[in-house]
């Protein structure tokens, strides 16, 4: 995601970067109390039919911070139970965790029922976690009537508190939450917070971009103490993937807009990267709950005949983004965004999706970063072209892609997989999608050009930012104003676009049955305010078998009764 920033260099050393010890001997020091061992939260996360990530993080003595490398071998014992009070555990163990991996555990808990709501919590001593809930999915062989998904992507911690998050732990009519990505962000304090004056709502830690192995651990657990976000993960597993802020701005294979020769080599920055999202996220990489084992993020996860849900990742094999500035050394990007030779997925990546959506499931569901549907940019009014590139990305001459750090960047890739599509005469696919601050639903037409005569080779909806600025906070206008003529010039140039608003924050609620696929869209008030309200905006969908999206007059119907409670934090 292109964003306008600009960058603070420091570089600190940390140790303790190694692989989490194998032995079961403990070095017992003098405990954490109670209320601060566990203080990073719970969560759960890759729901399976019959398994489930969970994971926490200790404070084994209170000079064990995060990134410290601080800290004794520690014993976690684990719990699984199908009541809140624990009277009916059905799965337990206990792991041993060092600095080494930042005093994290996660574990994959095995031998589960499909389709099931279950408790969890972990101890240390006399010390106990809060108590989280998490669900499995369907079985395979089974027909669920329907999925419902919380959808939320870019999540800046300086730009405004997570009011998106504390209205999704409110709803207990969700199965799980997707995050499309930028969970965190590198930024030091000062760069790329609230509005035109990048005002810290609330300063990142540390007080640095993000660049050694301490400060990406520093940084998740800063997030991680957040407590709208701490109530969500600890009432909902979690499916996610990253974007580019988990490294840095408008990452791709060999370097990044916001890496610089002087914070070292970019590979070693980026795996450290890699390795503090794998252990501070409850997430399977390279299919294991393992730490140090691989750093493979795209994967499936299956719900039944109903939906297969392919997480992509569209940061790590890419090739370098098309340069569009202006003055360019290349006078038009068209050439190098359609060379075949260029990648946003890599070979394998690609492959595994177009086997992935020839799955036996309904629906098969994308979990895309970036956008994939074709837009193209023309008669924005000049004094906003600025501020829409702040937002959006690069903004080239008129008719060219908009924003070469998605799809539109490379088509090749794109014109593959929806010749695939095509070839096979696949229907019921959706790509859910983040990244570009804004709401959008869009149909993916064969041919752009002449849409809407022809086919789609499916839709996309694409929910806005939790926090990070869009267009009305970089243009300093009020909400649904000068964005307007924005919106209307990128649609009428682009039919397929169906659905857009440049302006509000919030999250997405997605909702899957046999017969159709919705989303909601909910805009949250003003990101300073920790107590802001939430309101229903939009509502669009598709109906099975049609590749088009279509405005719905009816939100989502909820709640949909729970089979048991959600306990407090502690409980």
């Amino acid at each position: 995601m292109t964003t306008l920033h600009r960058r603070t260099v420091l570089a600190t050393s940390v140790a303790g970067a190694g692989l989490a010890a194998t032995s079961t001997t403990t070095l017992h020091a003098a405990a954490a109390p109670p209320s601060s061992m566990f203080q990073h939260g719970v969560a759960s996360g890759d729901p399976m039919a019959r398994r489930v990530v969970l994971w926490t993080r200790v404070t084994p003595v209170p000079a064990a911070t995060p990134g410290s490398g601080v800290g004794a071998d520690t014993n976690v014992r684990w719990e699984v139970s199908r009541d809140e009070r624990f009277r009916k555990v059905v799965r337990s163990g206990s792991v041993v965790t060092t600095a080494a991996r930042d005093h994290t555990v996660k574990i994959d808990a095995t031998g589960l029922a499909p389709q099931t709501w279950y408790f969890y919590r972990f101890t240390v001593g006399s010390a106990t976690s809060p108590v989280g809930r998490t669900r499995t999915a369907p079985d395979e062989a089974s027909s669920p009537e329907h999925l419902r998904l919380g959808v939320v992507s870019c999540a800046n911690l300086q730009a405004g508190w997570f009011s998106a998050y504390r209205h999704l732990a409110a709803r207990d009519d969700l199965h799980a939450i997707l995050h499309l990505g930028d969970y965190i962000y590198e930024y030091a304090p000062g760069e790329y917070g609230y509005g035109r004056s990048n005002v810290d709502i609330r300063p990142h830690d540390p007080a640095k971009e993000m660049v050694e192995l301490a400060d990406y651990r520093r940084r998740h657990a800063q997030y991680k103490l957040d407590p709208d976000l701490q109530a969500l993960h600890a009432r909902y597993p979690f499916i996610v993937t990253w974007d580019d802020h988990e490294s840095t701005n408008d990452a791709w294979r060999d370097g990044a807009e916001n890496h610089q020769p002087d914070e070292g080599d970019w590979h070693v920055r980026r795996d450290r990267s890699h390795r503090a999202y794998d252990e501070w996220m409850p997430v399977r990489m390279s299919d294991t709950a393992d730490l140090g084992d691989g750093t493979k993020l795209f994967r499936r996860l299956t719900f039944g005949t109903l939906a297969e849900i392919s997480m992509l990742d569209l940061r790590t094999y890419r090739d370098q983004q098309v340069h569009t500035t202006v003055p360019s050394p290349v006078p038009s990007p068209d050439a190098e965004v359609d060379d075949p030779e260029r990648t946003i997925t890599g070979r394998e990546q690609l492959d595994w999706l177009k086997d992935s959506l020839t799955a036996p499931a309904q629906w098969k569901l994308v979990g895309n970063p970036v956008m994939i549907a074709p837009v193209t940019f023309a008669q924005v009014p000049k004094d906003l072209v600025g501020p829409v590139n702040d937002v959006t990305g690069i903004l080239p001459r008129d008719g060219a892609p908009y924003n070469v750090d998605q799809w539109d960047g490379y088509t090749d890739d794109r014109r593959e997989v929806f010749a695939h599509i095509r070839d096979r005469g696949l229907r019921d696919v959706v790509f859910l999608t983040g990244d570009i601050h804004s709401g959008w639903a869009c149909d993916l037409p064969y041919d752009a050009a002449t849409y809407p005569v022809g086919d789609s080779a499916g839709v996309e909806f694409v929910c806005t930012s939790v926090t990070s600025n869009n267009l009305d906070d970089i243009t300093g206008t009020p909400p649904r104003t000068s964005s307007l003529a924005v919106e209307a010039a990128i649609q009428s140039n682009n039919r397929h676009v169906r659905y857009l608003n440049f302006d509000d924050h919030g999250y997405s609620v997605f909702d899957l049955t046999p017969a159709r696929a919705q989303m909601d869209y909910y805009a949250i008030g003003d990101r300073a305010d920790r107590t802001a309200p939430s309101t229903l905006i939009a509502s669009w969908a598709t109906r099975s078998g049609t590749n088009k999206v279509e405005p719905v007059a009816q939100p989502i119907p909820q709640p949909i009764p729970q089979p048991t409670t959600v306990p407090g934090p502690g409980a």
